[in-house]
């Protein structure tokens, strides 16, 4: 569909666009995650299905994506390991609920952190190790299953997405060490084994552009760079830290920190800086 029976154009119809070659999708219904498809071409306009009845004022023409589809034998039940999916889930534009239930809507974003996620919790559930009576049954014979499709696929997009973040991590830091002079923001160690590039719009609530943007973070030692990406200290617009009350004034010297630390913060990474402090501190 284009557009919904008042003309409103959604987000989720709308990113059918984006969809290009050789991208994943993960189909979710009900609470599990049942199949897998690679897509084999960019979208195209095509009518409105007739088994599919118009309500309204719907469009007529919607968006369709060819894909190859696979389906799980065991799916993944989103709600038994939202504990490990729920942090890779970005802010806006999420596929689950806090819940663990579904966001209503055709089409989201994944991160290749939660893709990863997603790939190591299927492959859990349905790549096997083959037992010593099977092995012996296949010695003399190879037998093709239906399942042969899904370890090359697990492994392949898995390579990928992790690809893609190593490189991305990389070239962030390679940029972003410079802007602070190759030495922690907050204490000057300037170990380079110990410094961390630490983003302050994470991975997966961040665009492309962010994601490659050396003002999208701060050089920090290892000891802040965990304070400051779980969330216990932040820093505002003027640079000035913010320190969350789950940390004791009494306790501030063995975290190497104090009430009046502040970073050289430049107009460029002022906006990154104010939405950690937003959607990230721990007040």
């Amino acid at each position: 569909m284009q557009q919904d029976s008042i003309g409103n154009v959604h987000h989720f119809w709308e990113r059918m666009k984006e969809v290009c070659e050789g991208d994943r999708i993960f189909h979710y219904v009900r609470g599990e995650i049942v199949a897998i498809s690679v897509v084999k071409s960019g979208y195209r306009e095509e009518p409105r299905p007739a088994e599919i009845p118009l309500l309204g004022s719907e469009h007529a023409k919607g968006y369709l994506v060819e894909v190859d589809y696979y389906e799980l034998e065991k799916p993944l039940t989103i709600a038994d390991s939202f504990n490990e999916i729920q942090p890779l889930l970005p802010i806006k534009y999420s596929p689950f609920q806090d819940n663990a239930n579904g966001n209503q809507g055709y089409l989201y974003p994944c991160n290749e952190e939660l893709t990863i996620k997603l790939i190591e919790l299927i492959a859990d559930l349905n790549i096997y190790e083959i037992d010593e009576e099977q092995l012996e049954f296949v010695m003399g014979t190879v037998q093709k299953t239906e399942h042969d499709f899904l370890t090359p696929l697990l492994a392949e997009t898995e390579t990928e997405a992790k690809t893609k973040v190593r490189l991305g991590h990389q070239r962030f830091r390679n940029e972003l060490s410079p802007l602070w002079h190759n030495q922690c923001a907050l204490c000057e160690i300037d170990l380079p084994e110990l410094l961390q590039a630490s983003y302050a719009k994470p991975w997966k609530d961040s665009t492309t552009n962010e994601r490659n943007d050396p003002n999208n973070g701060i050089l920090l030692c290892r000891n802040h760079d965990a304070l400051y990406h779980n969330g216990f200290i932040a820093f505002d617009g003027q640079g000035k830290i913010h320190i969350s009350s789950s940390i004791l004034i009494e306790d501030y010297e063995k975290y190497g920190l104090h009430g009046k630390m502040k970073v050289n913060r430049t107009e460029t990474s002022k906006p990154y800086l104010k939405w950690h402090k937003k959607h990230v501190f721990k007040e």
